[in-house]
């Protein structure tokens, strides 16, 4: 496995890693490591695969022809008391 070397980090910043290590019962390198991992830059074919999720998701969850929004249902219910 690779290895690197951070230089100049923040007192502060190691400090909430520190911290969130502790909460996570797991040492500094593996919150660390734990950190890096989920912050993993995507590559130009997954970043197209998320913008692809997303673009249906938002068509799954648009609301259909006909349908009453929420806040309007909420807003006639109030109004009626």
């Amino acid at each position: 496995m690779a290895q690197a070397l951070i230089r100049n980090l923040d007192e502060d910043l190691l400090e909430d890693y520190r911290r969130a290590a502790r909460r996570n019962r797991r040492s500094l390198e593996a919150e660390l490591r734990e950190t890096l991992e989920r912050s993993r830059p995507l590559e130009a074919q997954g970043r197209e695969d998320m913008i692809e999720l997303s673009r249906r998701l938002r068509e799954l969850t648009a609301n259909p022809p006909g349908s009453v929004e929420g806040w309007r249902l909420i807003r006639e219910d109030r109004d009626s008391r």
